[in-house]
Parts: structure tokens; C-alpha cells; sequence
């Protein structure tokens, strides 16, 4: 099994992320970071989980320099 995967486990993701497991199984449940489930497990494409995290890093950012114009 190669070592880079695409499809990760929610516990996985929480490793790759360093929050708890039941906190990446909440956000999927509430639809705040992308997933999809096989059977009851959530599953992750590890590219989605790599573009949701530069959209909110570059959310914030941006977010920011919004507020600082007005």
C-alpha cells in the first residue's frame, strides 16, 4: 500500500491535523470539512482535506485585510 494514500481515515485526518478524532467525525457530520462515508466510517480525499485547509488559512487572511479597508 503505497504510503502517500488518497483516501484517509478520520483518524488519519485528525492526525495530519492534531485534533481529536471525534472532532474531525463532528465537522464531517456538520459538513465543515469535505467527506464522504462507506457504510457508517467517514472516509477524506486527502487533496479536498489539502485545499480546505489553504481556503482557511487564506480565509482568515483575507478575511482580515476585508475588515482592515472598512
Amino acid at each position: 500500500m503505497p504510503k502517500d494514500k488518497e483516501i484517509l481515515t478520520a483518524k488519519q485526518v485528525a492526525e495530519y491535523l492534531s485534533i481529536h478524532p471525534l472532532t474531525v467525525h463532528r465537522y464531517a457530520r456538520e459538513g465543515k470539512i469535505p467527506a464522504f462515508k462507506i457504510g457508517t466510517d467517514w472516509r477524506f480525499h486527502k487533496k479536498y482535506i489539502e485545499r480546505w485547509i489553504r481556503e482557511k488559512s487564506g480565509y482568515h487572511s483575507e478575511g482580515k485585510d476585508k475588515k482592515d479597508l472598512l
